[in-house]
């Protein structure tokens, strides 16, 4: 069972550090990561984007996303909440897909592993 302090599969691992080294370079949010991450109920801050992107772990990786390989990134902000990240590096930059607080409607108690359909 992964939870906040489940450490990621070697492959895993290598594509969270091109994550980070294109984050380093520069991050670009989409609109609709924009738009969930100003919403009343979120109120996401970019420091808690880059807080999870840089000490987050995966959550779920998508090879095969339509948008290039991305991943669902997990983390404790330091305002003591989970959020998560679906981002996707890209040659010069880190795209941020978008960005919630996790509910425990889908998530299981730790809010790093999905609850069973």
């Amino acid at each position: 069972m992964a939870d906040i302090m489940s450490c990621p599969a070697k492959g895993m691992s290598e594509f969270l550090d091109i994550v980070r080294q294109n984050a380093e370079q520069r991050i670009v949010f989409s609109s609709h990561a924009l738009d969930e991450m100003n919403a009343p109920d979120e109120m996401i801050s970019t420091e808690e984007i880059k807080e999870v992107v840089f000490n987050g772990f995966m959550i779920e990786d998508y090879p095969h996303d339509r948008r290039g390989h991305s991943v669902l990134l997990g983390g404790k902000t330091s305002s003591c909440r989970v959020v998560h990240v679906v981002c996707a590096p890209k040659e010069e930059y880190l795209a941020i897909i978008t960005a919630y607080v996790p509910s425990l409607e889908k998530w299981e108690a730790g809010l790093m592993k999905r609850r069973e359909r």
